[in-house]
């Protein structure tokens, strides 16, 4: 385990957040994940990090915040949080919960406030990272929490992660450097094209990405990846959307969604569970257009884990965000919401680009 955490620590320090000598760093995780935040502390100081500063959260705080903090706590930004996302080099988010419901029992108006606080902040956020002016990773540590909500012991789940990582393979920062470079014909080719058309069961859905940007999701921003990924123009998505997977946000789980859209705006929805958060979320404002358009590329990954950090990566998936866009891909719209919908495609799914099939059940047809 110890070599296993070493070569996470090296992965992540240098190949996905790039320390060079002077950089401030900032880790955010729990205290579950102590073992790893030491490796990457060590690995990160030996890279030649001027600064690296750590918040771990204890059990249960945010459930204790949202029960106890008034509304000028709600209003109050973490002095940490805002520095890190306003003067560091780099940002490491450690997922390590103790219990993944935790932030549940926030009412409907201490989100709204706490959204409201945090917006500038948001804005900062998407807009230095855009440029990797701030060099950001999330990845993952396994613990009970994250095993039981995907249905497998916490052995399991270490295998898991560590192997979606590559970090059983002799040279993790090769194997990624070879993903990046097998991912870069797909944008490339899509790159080229003005329109896009999601077809399967359910689903007939078409968006413009003229002026916009294909990313290239190469495990730098997140760990471990495996998408290629852009923001649609805002007001050219039309037609139906159907989620095969379940759709999970803040902590809420909403199955079988269903989406019906006109020039770019959501304008009917249903679920066959779950129903009722999905009426909340369409009230926030950006929430009825969406923030990014994706294709799943990671075949290491078959199996839905409720974690979007692996699950948006599922080779043979596409996914839909409702909400904020990614400034890098050249997307305008604003939102304190980004939340990623899947749907399979293994069965009868179809993508075309500009007139052209390039995708079918699951696979590119010629990259």
């Amino acid at each position: 385990m110890q070599t296993i955490l070493n070569k996470y620590a090296r992965l992540l320090t240098h190949y996905c957040l790039e320390i060079k000598p002077g950089d401030k760093v900032y880790i955010s995780s729990t205290i579950l994940a102590e073992p790893l935040v030491r490796e990457v502390y060590r690995a990160a100081y030996a890279a030649g990090a001027a600064l690296v500063e750590c918040d771990l959260a204890f059990r249960e705080r945010e459930r204790l915040f949202f029960e106890n903090a008034n509304e000028t706590a709600l209003r109050t930004l973490p002095t940490l949080l805002q520095a890190g996302m306003e003067t560091y080099d780099c940002y490491l988010a450690i997922r390590a919960p103790y219990n993944l419901r935790e932030g549940s029992g926030a009412t409907a108006e201490q989100s709204k406030i706490r959204g409201e606080a945090l917006a500038d902040l948001n804005k900062t956020y998407f807009s230095r990272t855009a440029t990797r002016e701030l060099r950001r990773n999330l990845c993952q540590f396994p613990t009970d929490a994250s095993a039981q909500e995907a249905g497998m012991a916490l052995s399991d789940y270490e295998q898991f992660v560590y192997g979606a990582c590559k970090l059983f393979d002799a040279d993790p920062i090769a194997s990624w450097l070879d993903v990046r470079a097998r991912q870069q014909h797909i944008v490339d080719h899509l790159n080229k094209c003005k329109h896009i058309r999601y077809v399967s069961e359910g689903t007939d859905i078409s968006f413009s990405t003229e002026g916009r940007i294909w990313m290239n999701s190469d495990g730098q921003t997140n760990m471990p990846s495996g998408e290629v990924y852009t923001s649609p123009v805002e007001d050219s998505v039309n037609g139906e959307i159907y989620f095969s997977l379940p759709c999970i946000y803040q902590g809420a789980e909403v199955e079988g969604v269903r989406l019906v859209v006109k020039d770019g705006e959501v304008v009917a929805w249903d679920a066959r569970r779950g129903k009722e958060f999905l009426d909340y979320i369409f009230t926030l404002p950006g929430a009825r257009r969406f923030g990014e358009a994706a294709i799943g590329t990671n075949y290491d990954i078959q199996r839905m884990t409720k974690n979007i950090l692996f699950d948006e990566k599922i080779g043979g998936t596409i996914h839909m965000a409702i909400g904020q866009s990614y400034p890098q891909t050249g997307g305008k719209n604003e939102s304190a919401v980004h939340w990623d919908m899947i749907t399979d495609m293994t069965r009868s799914g179809e993508i075309w680009a500009d007139g052209d099939k390039i995708y079918e059940k699951g696979r590119f047809l010629a990259f």
